[in-house]
């Protein structure tokens, strides 16, 4: 078999062990599998005409980095309009509107995104205070947890919104004001969809350069996969069409939606669906919601927030949640469940459990976000053997030290101290996999790892740290981003490590992530991705 790559010069990384290989070189074979390890000297001699063969000149090289919670079609379109996210307050977002709507023609649509609810401070969510601004403009503006958004009147008019509606997400609203007039404030996806679906959508040629454009984004941060939490619209399609012309820049784990009321057809399709996919992606796996988020009040918490709210589940019935659970685990599937709040996630273990009674340890499920729970619940997940997947980047960014931020006041202090409990979950022998939740957050992975590891605000690492003691070390993170992404995925026989046979998915970098303090890792110079023995990005001084 043909050599496709050869890497001289290196520092191979083993996450496992957290110390470097004695070897300094590899090469890769044409199924794209790291063939050899050794020295320059005797992977060199592997090279022929035809292989790429690059010096890293004592670059640091780790298995491919894999973001564990990402949304990469969905991502693609959101972040597309007019970016909020760094938005302090209402003054900043009104700014920001008024310079948009005047670049826009008679009739066009606004979109924005990564609203922060805490620009409200202690003001109702709504479109109340851009109103002036938003006159007559059709507007669409998505809150930082992409579970929620917000319409203007013109655009809660032409979809005909004028009150509100009952769905089958049992925490989706439209939320209205004492007369019942809708106030702009959509919650939970069935909700936005009222509005999604009059507005203009990109054509196919526009989605298919806006989700290969942000691939190779990820690729040059140095990401060579990703775990999709979503096969919705033409998400399926359009990996396929990347793949095909060998654009695709990410290896892909995708898990379509379970929503209520799917039925037993539905479940099966599901089912028969997996497996399916190309050279780089495929269906693998099933995500659930149990709940919605705590900024929105539809988490599903043990007790009320501060207003009363995140009492419910986003099932109607959650006993239909834990027999499709069930009915997937005998199937072999794994599930991956978004479980915020307390209660939330308790019943999703409650339901792994209660299907692992029918046999079928051996299938990885997951619990997604785990924002906040309380001691008994953290040894529940090794024993279990459900996969904790957490995005350390939503505590940084989101809530403060001090509590002053909505998720933390809605909470009150004894829940928001038991904030993203990263290190208590490791300590008890779970598998903690990290990821972004790309759009929710930004999706570079030094960013993510960063953040594992200080928990301060990205924007401002001058400030407190919240919940230090929950921090990961170093080597932790990595692994979040390489041992554990290949366990959750089954695949640890042929992934996250360096070694002959194992996939030639691999990141170089300037210096080694686990000895470069956490608040300068986002900078450390990512110098050289490969995915699949192709390199993605290659950084000009390599």
């Amino acid at each position: 078999m043909r050599t496709r790559l050869v890497l001289l010069s290196a520092r191979l990384l083993d996450p496992g062990t957290g110390a470097f290989l004695p070897e300094t070189a590899l090469a890769v074979s044409d199924d794209g599998r790291i063939a050899a390890l050794g020295d320059d000297r005797e992977i060199r001699a592997l090279a022929g005409p035809a292989t790429t063969v690059v010096d890293l000149k004592g670059a640091v090289v780790t298995p491919g980095l894999v973001d564990g919670h990402l949304h990469p079609v969905s991502g693609a379109e959101l972040t597309h309009g007019l970016d909020l996210s760094y938005c302090a307050d209402l003054d900043d977002v009104r700014e920001a509107l008024a310079r948009e709507v005047r670049t826009l023609g008679r009739g066009d649509w606004l979109f924005g995104w990564g609203l922060d609810p805490n620009v409200f401070g202690d003001r109702p969510v709504g479109t109340a205070p851009f109103d002036a601004v938003l006159d007559g403009v059709p507007a669409f503006l998505l809150l930082f947890d992409a579970h929620s958004a917000l319409a203007s009147r013109r655009a809660l008019e032409l979809a005909g919104v004028d009150g509100p509606r009952t769905f089958d997400q049992a925490s989706a609203e439209v939320v209205c004001d004492a007369d019942g007039r809708p106030t702009g404030f959509l919650q939970e996806d069935a909700a936005c969809a009222l509005v999604e679906r009059v507005a203009p959508r990109p054509t196919p040629e526009e989605s298919r350069e806006r989700l290969a454009e942000a691939l190779r984004s990820m690729a040059a941060a140095g990401l060579t996969g990703g775990h999709a939490m979503d096969a919705n619209g033409e998400s399926l399609a359009l990996y396929g069409e990347l793949d095909a012309a060998g654009e695709l820049a990410l290896r892909l784990r995708v898990a379509p939606w379970c929503q209520p009321g799917t039925d037993a057809d539905g479940v099966r399709a599901l089912i028969e669906r997996q497996g399916t996919g190309g050279a780089l992606w495929r269906v693998a796996g099933v995500k659930l919601f149990m709940d919605g988020t705590i900024d929105n009040g539809t988490a599903w918490l043990e007790r009320p927030d501060c207003h009363g709210e995140s009492t419910h589940a986003f099932w109607p019935d959650p006993a239909a949640y834990t027999h499709i659970v069930g009915e997937l685990h005998r199937a072999g599937v794994p599930t991956a469940t978004h479980a915020i709040g307390d209660a939330a996630v308790r019943h999703a273990l409650d339901a792994v459990e209660k299907a692992r009674t029918t046999g079928g340890s051996e299938v990885r499920h997951r619990v997604e976000h785990i924002e906040t729970v309380p001691d008994d619940t953290l040894r529940r997940f090794a024993d279990l053997g459900v996969l904790a997947s957490m995005q350390p980047t939503h505590c940084c960014d989101f809530t403060r030290a001090d509590h002053s931020d909505n998720w933390s006041r809605r909470l009150g202090e004894e829940r928001a101290s038991r904030a993203w409990r990263c290190r208590d979950l490791v300590d008890s022998g779970a598998t903690v996999v990290l990821g972004s939740d790309w759009p929710i957050a930004p999706f570079p992975p030094l960013g993510v790892m960063a953040g594992a590891r200080h928990r301060r605000p990205s924007r401002d690492l001058g400030m407190p740290p919240h919940g230090p003691e929950q921090a990961l070390t170093a080597l932790e993170a990595l692994r979040g981003m390489t041992t554990a992404a290949a366990y959750a995925a089954g695949e640890e026989h042929e992934a996250g490590r360096i070694a002959p046979g194992f996939r030639a998915d691999l990141t170089a970098f300037a210096a080694s992530p686990l000895t470069t303090p956490a608040t300068d890792l986002p900078d450390l110079p990512v110098l050289l991705t490969v995915l699949d023995g192709r390199i993605t990005h290659r950084a000009t001084e390599v």
